[in-house]
């Protein structure tokens, strides 16, 4: 049997119902045929990995900042 594979935006969904709190864990799991056990992998992944959002975020300013420079560079040449 193959297994079902999801997209990241998918399991992001997925765990910030489950991190909004509002249904319980379980029935987030069976509303969307979810193994829960892959599911608590998803969300121990998510928040190992949160701070890297933030991370990104910086990388990007400071390559579009170079690339601005770069491009200021050879205007004035």
């Amino acid at each position: 049997m193959l297994r079902k594979k999801y997209t990241a935006e998918f399991k992001t969904k997925v765990i910030l119902y489950i991190l909004q709190g509002d249904k319980e864990f379980n029935k987030i799991c069976a509303e969307h045929n979810l193994n829960p056990s892959m599911v608590r992998k998803w969300k121990q992944d998510f928040l190992q990995n949160a701070h890297l959002a933030f991370d990104a975020t910086a990388e990007r300013k400071n390559a579009q900042r170079k690339e601005d420079d770069l491009k200021k560079k050879t205007t004035r040449c």
